[in-house]
């Protein structure tokens, strides 16, 4: 539909989603009007070259937390309108997919214990007006959180901001009685100390507001008569 405009435009894809692919590949072939796939060029390229960047990205991430048994999360800090393209593009480079909405699970945030007065509140209204089947998580960034928030009966904690130090002394406390995502400061050169300290899920902004996009061209031939 983007390079179509209206006339039938034959798309044959060269290359499947989530492949590695080398300098000067072919990932795809179209054939149709040439006025049409121009029409459509600028915008297949943009989504393209971008959505490769997150992929690619992400499995970076992914082979940085290899052998530890980490997975790599995104977030829902995606651009708008493109979010189920943008978790599309992160499973594609081995990476796992986080909430898609606010009704996906809950998340308590500083900004919500602020308006709630403490985490033992902000947990008790969200556990009231929440489905029985939709799981608590608490932001933490600081032990003594984590400490409120288990005694609040969170079923997930966020460790944000803190050093792999900080995260290992936080599972020791926590000792399994909730599961635990760590967020925040995490890059491919610290990612695996914070999963060799213990997280088994890792999110990251960057793969969905940050990415590089990846050089991708379209090159004209004409057709054979």
């Amino acid at each position: 539909q983007i390079a179509g405009g209206g006339d039938p435009v034959q798309i044959k894809v060269k290359t499947p989603d989530g492949s590695k692919v080398a300098k000067g590949a072919v990932l795809a072939q179209l054939d149709g009007p040439l006025h049409h796939i121009l029409a459509g060029e600028r915008l297949l390229l943009n989504l393209l070259q971008s959505l490769s960047g997150t992929a690619t990205m992400t499995a970076a991430f992914v082979a940085a937390v290899a052998g530890t048994g980490a997975v790599i999360l995104d977030t829902r800090k995606t651009t708008p309108g493109l979010r189920l393209l943008q978790k599309y593009a992160v499973r594609c480079g081995g990476g796992r997919n986080h909430r898609f909405g606010l009704d996906d699970g809950i998340l308590i945030k500083d900004n919500h214990i602020v308006g709630a007065g403490s985490v033992r509140l902000a947990v008790q209204r969200a556990r009231a007006a929440a489905s029985h089947g939709l799981r608590v998580e608490v932001e933490c960034d600081r032990l003594s959180q984590v400490r409120e928030a288990l005694r609040a009966g969170a079923d997930i904690l966020l460790l944000d901001n803190m050093t792999p130090k900080q995260v290992a002394r936080c599972f020791s406390e926590i000792d399994g009685r909730a599961l635990v995502e760590v967020s925040g400061g995490l890059n491919l050169e610290t990612v695996r100390a914070y999963a060799e300290a213990g997280a088994g899920m890792l999110s990251v902004g960057a793969l969905t507001h940050s990415a590089p996009a990846i050089d991708i061209g379209l090159d004209m031939k004409a057709r054979k008569s």
